[in-house]
């Protein structure tokens, strides 16, 4: 059974991926916002902020300070009033899942072997997407979502409209972005 979050994901196209807390202000109308900011001190401010926009916030684990590569962090996010998680650690994803919270395990396509290792990973942990990166290599991606079980988020070194373009038409449901320049896409 598909997370609900899925299909807001595949009707925004471009989700808005928060690198600093400024970029708040600047939220374009996507229901769900990847948070890759924020410490333990804040992270539940900035989540509030995100859904008295009427947002979901999808926080990335790995990236909050202060938070240990345990399991209890994503519990402590959930209590934070976290959506979703995102993260590379299998195990922060398999806990996600245990708590009904959308999961986006995020990984590096660096060689081919990490290209080769993700559909097993992958089914090991089952979460509701992948977020693979960087996304500007479509054949990659091409391949990826004929492989995978799950749907993939692109993202990372996207530039302009035909990036996300080459993403989305190589299978990617979705891209994130930074740059808030694509927000509006």
């Amino acid at each position: 059974m598909s997370h609900p979050l899925l299909a807001l994901l595949e009707r925004d196209v471009v989700i808005p991926a928060l690198k600093d807390e400024r970029q708040l202000s600047a939220l374009p109308d996507a229901q769900i916002v990847f948070l890759l900011c924020g410490d333990i001190c804040n992270v539940d401010r900035l989540i509030e902020r995100i859904h008295s926009a009427g947002k979901h916030a999808v926080v990335h684990a790995d990236l909050i300070a202060g938070l240990a590569p345990k399991e209890i962090a994503v519990d402590f996010l959930l209590r934070c009033g976290a959506d979703g998680v995102i993260s590379t650690r299998p195990a922060l994803i398999r806990r996600g899942r245990e708590l009904g919270m959308l999961t986006v395990l995020r990984v590096f396509a660096i060689d081919s072997k990490a290209v080769r290792s993700l559909a097993r990973e992958s089914s090991l942990v089952t979460p509701d997407a992948v977020e693979v990166l960087p996304a500007v290599i479509p054949r990659v991606i091409e391949s990826l979502t004929k492989e995978l079980e799950m749907p993939l988020i692109a993202g990372g070194l996207l530039s302009d409209k035909a990036d996300v373009t080459a993403a989305l038409g190589a299978g990617a449901i979705c891209v994130s972005a930074s740059d808030e320049r694509l927000w509006a896409l």
